[in-house]
């Protein structure tokens, strides 16, 4: 008899211990009736919108600095006497 209680309770622990595992790590946790329990965030649509828009930000200034850094390309392997030249005329 007491076999068949150790049977049941170590059984129950191991569920008990998988689901409590899959549910910290983000799994879905199977429900009482075998449907699936999954954890959910409420402010999930929040950092969804706020990480689009920095990826946007971060987008256009990865651009701007490309542009800035070709137009450094250009100076630095044009003819010193043209650069030269240049400058004088910009004065």
């Amino acid at each position: 008899m007491e076999f068949v209680i150790a049977l049941i309770a170590l059984s129950y622990f191991g569920w008990v211990a998988t689901s409590w595992i899959r549910a910290r790590h983000g799994y879905p946790v199977e429900g009482e009736w075998g449907g699936t329990v999954t954890k959910s965030d409420p402010d999930a649509a929040r950092k969804i919108a706020l990480l689009s828009s920095e990826n946007d930000r971060l987008t256009g200034q990865v651009s701007r600095l490309e542009e800035r850094i070709a137009v450094l390309e250009r100076i630095a392997t044009e003819a010193p006497s043209r650069l030269t030249a240049e400058i004088e005329r910009l004065k």
